[in-house]
């Protein structure tokens, strides 16, 4: 009889064994579980916020960029007994119109040294310095050159075209083309050049979440799945940018649209012909002289 109780107590004591470490593992178990999922939905889910970051820089960027060339595309408003570019033929575009709505006032002042060295009025050497020949200036923009000149009538190009693209007469040339509609209002290029910039912005910062989002371990996701992810917003942002280049080149940052089609009539016209109007329209690097170009530069 006591031997059937202790064998009874024995057995017990057996399953309450058994149960205990039954229990265990599967604590145990459901705490890997628990841990391992909890892990890889975290890792996933930083890297899925890095791509939501990402995502919301290249789409703000892009509306920024849309609407500041939405607004560039509405013709500025004119007098009203003159239209955006209405009395304007290409051939009636003298070449220092042509210059500022081609390239701004750096490409009216590169025109201008280019004039009056074909002139034989200044002399451009390619070390990078301007010697006057003719102190007599023909016309406004002419006499803006000779004026940043010191007494001794030689300066660096440099520092002579800079002083003629600040000068009154440029101004004034921007005025009246903003006036007949056909140059980009200031507000209007630094709304578009700012979108540009925005959009740049925004393609590092996916480049840089990417490489983020590829340096954290994420469990049962791979690199190509991550790069597949990431490579839509650069490819917006590519895409923007190479849009924007095409539609902009290369006139757009100055010229209206009225401007940028009486500039592509002119080129049509006397583009090829004519090495003062290529150069008003495409800038110095369509000359085909090296020392011209070296001292231009």
């Amino acid at each position: 009889m006591l031997q059937r109780i202790e064998l009874f107590q024995r057995f017990q004591l057996l399953q309450q064994f058994e149960l205990q470490q039954f229990v265990r593992f599967e604590l145990r178990q459901q705490q890997f579980l628990t841990g391992h999922f909890s892990t890889s939905w975290e890792s996933a889910m930083f890297w899925v916020l890095l791509l939501l970051t990402a995502w919301a820089g290249v789409l703000t960027s892009c509306t920024l960029l849309l609407r500041a060339a939405a607004m560039a595309s509405v013709p500025s408003p004119a007098p009203p007994e003159v239209g955006a570019g209405a009395g304007h033929r290409p051939g009636e575009l003298n070449l220092y119109e042509a210059a500022y709505l081609a390239g701004g006032p750096r490409r009216v002042a590169e025109l201008t040294l280019l004039s009056m060295q074909r002139g034989r009025r200044l002399l451009l050497a390619h070390t990078g310095w301007a010697t006057v020949v003719d102190p007599v200036g023909r016309d406004p923009h002419e006499r803006s050159v000779l004026g940043a000149f010191g007494p001794d009538g030689q300066a660096p190009v440099v520092a002579v075209r800079g002083a003629a693209a600040r000068d009154e007469a440029v101004r004034i040339l921007a005025d009246r083309l903003d006036a007949a509609g056909l140059a980009l209002p200031a507000a209007a290029r630094s709304a578009v050049a700012g979108g540009v910039r925005a959009v740049r912005r925004a393609a590092a910062m996916v480049a840089a979440t990417a490489a983020a989002a590829l340096c954290l371990p994420a469990e049962g996701t791979t690199w190509a799945v991550i790069l597949g992810w990431f490579s839509m917003p650069l490819l917006l942002t590519l895409g923007c940018l190479a849009i924007a280049r095409f539609e902009t080149y290369p006139y757009s940052a100055w010229a209206s649209p009225a401007g940028q089609r009486l500039l592509v009539a002119l080129d049509r016209e006397r583009g090829e012909g004519d090495c003062l109007t290529a150069v008003a329209l495409r800038g110095v690097r369509v000359l085909t002289d090296p020392a011209l170009r070296a001292a231009l530069a």
